[in-house]
């Protein structure tokens, strides 16, 4: 009987101890929209975003802004024809024309069709700065995890452990540095912009659209307050050569824009740091 109830205490302290780390990043953040909150299989809480024709947008908030640091998170995307949504894992100063902002926005398919990872930095406002990929995997399927890393040297793009992107800090361009961040992730009607440019709009027939995320991690220095004291697993982070060997694979396998391709947009020229290495 003894052995019995050690077990069933062990199972109760780990079934409290799930729900206590659960909680304590649920907490941080504040919620816009249709929000839902439950469980996995694995007993890991999941916040869950709802989308539907009359609903509007769904969000949440981080409470604290950041100043550099490292954020993950883990998303289970729309199943199915997703076209026009747009859902979201992104740091933003503010909404003001001036604000700075770090994105990975997935932009919903036609059912088939590729989901498209856009990746953009914004620095006082100048926003052109896109770098998209096809996903090279169902992101609807199972939870997969999304990072950004931010720090005064350069911003890194992350696919579970696969490197996407490093954009380079130069001294003498804008650059996301001053401006304390919050954190958010959202879902919202694209339909102007999302898919194929706009072409394929929400069939609102496949509403509600969900979006799934848990197990958010931050490791970042608080505006405001002190640095997280792992800081220096991300403060001077750069990419080695193999990382870098990560970049170009996606590039030469899933990357569909660049903006430092496109003439057309920048017909006066393209961007300084486009011709630097």
């Amino acid at each position: 009987m003894a052995g019995r109830s050690l077990a069933l205490l062990a199972v109760s302290l780990a079934l409290l101890q799930v729900a206590s780390a659960a909680r304590s990043w649920l907490t941080q953040f504040t919620t816009d929209g249709v929000v839902r909150t439950g469980y996995d299989t694995s007993g890991q809480k999941v916040m869950m975003l709802n989308l539907d024709r009359s609903s509007g947008p769904a969000g949440f908030n981080s409470k604290e802004q950041f100043l550099y640091g490292e954020f993950s998170i883990e998303m289970k995307l729309i199943p199915g024809n997703s076209a026009g949504t747009v859902s979201c894992f992104y740091l933003s100063s503010g909404t003001d024309d001036w604000r700075d902002e770090i994105d990975m926005e997935f932009m919903g398919n036609s059912s088939g069709q590729p989901v498209v990872l856009n990746t953009n930095v914004w620095a006082n406002g100048d926003g052109k700065k896109e770098h998209q990929f096809d996903l090279w995997f169902d992101p609807s399927a199972d939870y997969h995890t999304y990072t950004i890393i931010w720090n005064p040297e350069n911003i890194l793009f992350k696919v579970d452990n696969v490197f996407i992107r490093s954009f380079k800090r130069y001294a003498d361009l804008p650059y996301p540095s001053s401006k304390p961040m919050t954190l958010h992730a959202t879902l919202w009607d694209g339909s102007y912009w999302a898919t194929e440019k706009g072409k394929v709009p929400i069939d609102w027939n496949n509403a509600p659209f969900v979006v799934s995320y848990r197990s958010f991690y931050a490791n970042a220095c608080v505006s405001g307050g002190a640095c997280h004291a792992g800081r220096d697993g991300w403060m001077h982070r750069q990419l080695d050569a193999a990382e870098w060997g990560t970049v170009r694979w996606a590039e030469r396998n899933y990357m569909r824009y660049n903006y430092c391709q496109d003439g057309y947009r920048f017909s006066l020229g393209l961007p300084a740091e486009c011709s630097r290495s």
